[in-house]
């Protein structure tokens, strides 16, 4: 290209749309470390204590919990940040989902909710994806429903992820929109949901484009996107999806 138009060669990409890339010899590994150091120096975090999870496993939030109100703008600045925060970060896409639900006012239930996710971030502030060369690129996708996951309107939880071998690269949790009798019938639900990504679930089994297989429960990953975890869980299946600390990687890398 350079042959043919007046351009320079700037090396290898490190920066894309506030993300963060760091390329090694076996591995691409994308992070937005510097938005996350921005977000917890914003809302007053700069120095808080981590936590080793975003939120604690036993912990049900519904709409009326009793406690005071929130700042809602300030609680929407804060949850509106850490969906965008999820373009790299998977492990918080359930807690971000989850906190988005209560939007229209917020209590300090839900605010130290929010705190706590920030809080976890700075624990982890230097996670991202690691997307690993030399794998096959075999297409995975895992799916999985948290039955009656919300108390108010017993409605269940979708998640779901895709993979080529290494890192995940589409990923999502979200309500479902009607009542699942069964788990069964949660678990239909959000496997519909995970193969409409691409095609539409009956004719894609039909024509044996894909082919839906069991999964053990302890290596659903899916299961992150459903609901909050124990650490020793969350912290596993984190792994599975790609996620780690830059400092794991291969060589010195400096980001």
């Amino acid at each position: 290209m350079m042959c043919k138009y007046e351009m320079s060669d700037l090396g290898l990409l490190h920066h894309f749309l506030g993300m963060g890339v760091t390329q090694t010899e076996g591995s691409i590994f994308i992070h937005q470390k510097k938005y996350a150091l921005t977000l917890l120096d914003k809302f007053g975090l700069k120095d808080c204590k981590s936590v080793s999870t975003p939120l604690v496993a036993t912990d049900k939030l519904k709409r009326e919990d009793g406690s005071e109100a929130a700042d809602e703008s300030l609680f929407r600045k804060i949850v509106g940040s850490l969906l965008y925060l999820t373009a790299t970060r998977p492990d918080i896409m359930f807690s971000a989902s989850l906190l988005a639900r209560f939007m229209h006012n917020p209590s300090k239930m839900h605010y130290g909710a929010a705190k706590r996710v920030l809080r976890y971030i700075q624990g982890t502030i230097d996670y991202g994806i690691e997307y690993v060369t030399g794998k096959s690129a075999l297409l995975v996708g895992y799916c999985d429903s948290g039955w009656s996951g919300y108390e108010e309107d017993m409605k269940s939880t979708s998640g779901y992820a895709f993979s080529f071998g290494s890192g995940v690269f589409s990923w999502a949790s979200v309500k479902q929109h009607s009542v699942a009798l069964s788990t069964a019938e949660a678990e239909y639900v959000s496997a519909a949901e995970a193969t409409s990504q691409a095609i539409w679930l009956r004719e894609a089994i039909q024509e044996e484009v894909i082919e839906l297989l069991y999964c053990k429960g302890e290596e659903q990953i899916a299961d992150i996107f459903t609901k909050a975890l124990p650490k020793d869980r969350f912290g596993y299946l984190r792994r599975m999806l790609g996620v780690k600390s830059a400092s794991t990687l291969e060589g010195s890398v400096k980001m």
